[in-house]
Order: structure tokens, then sequence, then C-alpha cells
């Protein structure tokens, strides 16, 4: 049902950009035509290999049992909330130029690949239902963490967007 299809990642670091401990990790895969409601896609992203990525510098971990800054046994569907496209580009725009605003080149990367998958998504969901009672041993690393997941059924498309700094 689902299918990883690639990654993509944007430190800030690579533009000149006076705060540059930030990053967005982009994950593609593609959905099956007869794929579940977005409860059951989000399930099967979360037992996705691709998944298991602490997102601290190591990649996917096969074997791994963090995601972001939290246990991933605490990560479950209802962990997630709907929101609009709005409201997902808004909050990784503003985390975005938070300090100072983002060169140009930055935000014409940003635009490409991580605000027009959100824009063309037919339903966001934001990881909003875990906290830090459910961080994994050294899951404080990450300052602000932002992880959206957009379903795109018209194209047959999940892009997982994590945005963070450390």
């Amino acid at each position: 049902m689902l299918a990883f299809d690639r990654h993509e990642f944007i430190n800030f670091r690579d533009f000149d950009f006076p705060d540059a401990r930030r990053w967005v990790d982009i994950k593609r895969f593609r959905l099956a035509p007869d794929a579940g409601d977005d409860r059951d896609v989000l399930a099967e992203l979360i037992g996705s290999v691709e998944f298991r990525d602490d997102y601290a510098g190591g990649g996917i971990d096969p074997g791994g049992e963090r995601h972001g800054s939290w246990w991933l046994r605490c990560i479950a569907p209802a962990a997630y909330t709907a929101v609009d496209a709005d409201t997902a580009v808004a909050t990784v725009d503003t985390w975005a130029n938070q300090f100072d605003p983002a060169p140009g080149d930055l935000v014409a990367r940003l635009e490409k690949d991580v605000y027009a998958p959100l824009r063309a998504a037919t339903s966001i969901h934001r990881l909003t239902g875990v906290s830090e009672d459910d961080f994994h041993d050294w899951g404080s690393v990450h300052i602000e963490f932002y992880e959206f997941v957009a379903v795109d059924r018209r194209t047959g498309t999940l892009t997982l967007v994590v945005a963070a700094d450390d």
C-alpha cells in the first residue's frame, strides 16, 4: 500500500544563512490505488522502515526504536491531527524565518520541496499527540520539531516533512 520513493534533505547550512542549525528532512512515498483511509496510511507509514529515524544524524535505522525525539512505540495514527495547508505552510515558514528572513535560494527550495507538496495534498496530518513524557533516553536533542504527513490521493503520493533544529 505504501512504497518508499526517495529522500531529500534541506540543510540550512548549504545556504548563506546566519542561523544554520536548522534543516528539513523529506521522505516521499507512493500510495497504492487501493490504499485505505488516512488512518490506515498513517499506520503503514509508522510501521515502515523509513519512519525509524531519530533525526539526529544516524539516518534510518531498520531496527530503531526511536522516531524524532520520541520512542517509536508512543506514536500511533491517533497522535496526528488534521490541519489545512495554510496552517502547515505557515508553521514551517514561521519557523524557517523566525530569526532572519531566509535567503531567496532557500525560500525557492522550501517552496518547491516543502510548501508545494503541502498545498497540493488532499489531506495533511501534524504530529501533535506526543509529549515530553514520551521522549526517548536522549529525546530532548531537538530544539523545535515539526512533522507533517501530506497525503495526495490525486497523485498517489505521501510526503513526510520533518522540520527541526538542533
